[in-house]
């Protein structure tokens, strides 16, 4: 299963070597909104598969980006281990930044599929070529900031910043914060901070960065970092003092430092207004979308366990009358060895009689998992369980029969009857099971109405298509 690491500076560079070759234009495919956001996204990452894969944890939500796909990298099984590694923990599968070339495939991919995509969360993206030059009427006004700009400070210079710039940028710093507009705005505050921080890491190699210099002060810097054939502007800032100074920072940096990419990705607005009006002001060739994809499972369809009926048994919700046999088949340690679980490792809170009852239905709640019992002459003998599901049509079955009653083939009848309602009425593709090497019983049971697909050396493993 994916083991995550948390993006710091000191992991960053194991990040950058795939970021500088993405080409999804989006800003949070970068180094530097990962760090600079650090604290709200709480970003991590995995290399599994040749690919890049983060996991932001938001709230109480855990997100995931697209897989970033490096030289020679399988993007289908990078997708795979994070379906797994969701349906492993119990966690939702969501991918928060689907780019608008991926959208597409991943709605083929999922046959249950909310997708969510807000005008707040588009990157405004700008050709390099029309910021360094700002040519034709179209781009008047700022030319005339500019000249403006001019007039007041006729030896302004484009200087590039490194880290031996430390001084003249924690001036800059000072300057900024005599002027500063908004702050009684806590995110404001907020995002001046991590700006600050950002400079910081000017001595890794990830970022360029370049300011306007005026009688040996700088009066507004801006940030960036090249990815693939787009240059991401993290971090923008001029002096309100300087009129001016803004647009000709826009322009000073994207002729420096745009020479080689296509695309200047000035990130998007955060619903903020005045930030809206300023980035259309520069009339972006594209507003690039992103797309929230929650995806789902046919279990999410169920509004409650159905009845199964067979030849003899009933299969149905469990009851408050089943406690007693349900206990005794959940704590059988002999039994459940076959099953593969030892409630021990996933115990939570004190284990009462209620326990395992509460756990079932908790688990249907969160549409984890579909528990029936498995009733002979209305009575609790054994359950049969459909769980794991794959977000893709899939899931496994499993089924396990108190001691007392095995040898009837109760088991085996269970389990056909929940295979054949999950792939013709809960309208799954595929069911999936497996069984220990040893078990003998089961391997029979499951050759008689399944294919076996594999084995590995633990477990045989079969299947059931529509």
């Amino acid at each position: 299963m994916l083991e995550f690491r948390p993006i710091t500076p000191q992991t960053a560079a194991e990040i950058r070597e795939y970021y500088e070759k993405c080409t999804y234009r989006l800003c949070e495919y970068s180094v530097g909104v990962k760090l600079m956001w650090h604290s709200y996204l709480k970003a991590q990452f995995a290399i599994a598969a040749g690919c890049l894969i983060v996991r932001c944890c938001i709230g109480d939500e855990c997100v995931f980006d697209y897989p970033v796909v490096g030289e020679g990298g399988d993007e289908d099984t990078a997708l795979r281990l994070v379906e797994e590694w969701c349906t492993e923990t119990g966690h939702r599968l969501i991918w928060s930044l689907v780019p608008q070339e991926k959208r597409e495939q991943l709605l083929q991919r999922y046959p249950y599929a909310s997708l969510r995509t807000e005008r707040a969360w588009r990157d405004y993206l700008y050709r390099a070529e029309d910021l360094a030059t700002f040519a034709g009427r179209r781009y008047s006004g700022q030319r005339n900031h500019i000249n403006k700009f001019r007039k007041i400070a006729p030896d302004a210079r484009f200087v590039v910043l490194t880290a031996a710039d430390s001084e003249l940028i924690d001036r800059f710093w000072q300057d900024y914060g005599a002027e500063f507009r908004k702050g009684d705005n806590a995110n404001a505050r907020r995002e001046l901070g991590y700006a600050k921080e950002m400079f910081g890491l000017l001595d890794r190699g990830w970022f360029c960065a370049g300011g306007l210099l005026v009688e040996g002060r700088l009066v507004a810097l801006s940030l960036g970092e090249r990815c693939g054939d787009t240059l991401q502007v993290h971090i923008e800032k001029a002096l309100y003092s300087y009129s001016g100074a803004y647009p000709a920072m826009v322009q000073s940096f994207a002729a420096h430092f745009g020479k080689d990419v296509y695309w200047l990705n000035r990130q998007d607005d955060a619903s903020d207004p005045g930030l809206r009006t300023s980035k259309l002001q520069y009339l972006p060739a594209e507003l690039a979308g992103k797309t929230r994809m929650d995806i789902g499972c046919e279990a999410d369809l169920l509004q409650e366990i159905p009845t199964l009926e067979t030849e003899r048994l009933t299969l149905s919700a469990f009851e408050e009358g089943d406690k007693t046999a349900y206990n005794a088949i959940c704590l059988d340690d002999e039994r459940n060895r076959w099953w593969g679980y030892d409630y021990r490792q996933d115990l939570y809170g004190e284990l009462t009689e209620d326990y395992f009852l509460d756990v079932a239905r908790q688990d249907f709640a969160a549409r984890r998992a579909v528990n029936f019992a498995i009733r002979l002459d209305g009575k609790c003998i054994g359950e049969a369980v459909l769980y794991r599901f794959d977000w893709r049509g899939g899931a496994e079955l499993g089924a396990r029969i108190a001691p007392q009653y095995a040898g009837h083939g109760y088991g085996a009848e269970a389990f056909a009857a929940v295979a054949k309602w999950a792939l013709y009425k809960m309208r799954l593709t595929r069911v999936v099971a497996k069984c220990y090497k040893e078990n003998i019983a089961s391997y029979k049971m499951l050759s008689g109405c399944m294919r076996k697909t594999g084995e590995d050396d633990t477990f045989f493993y079969f299947e059931k298509l529509v």
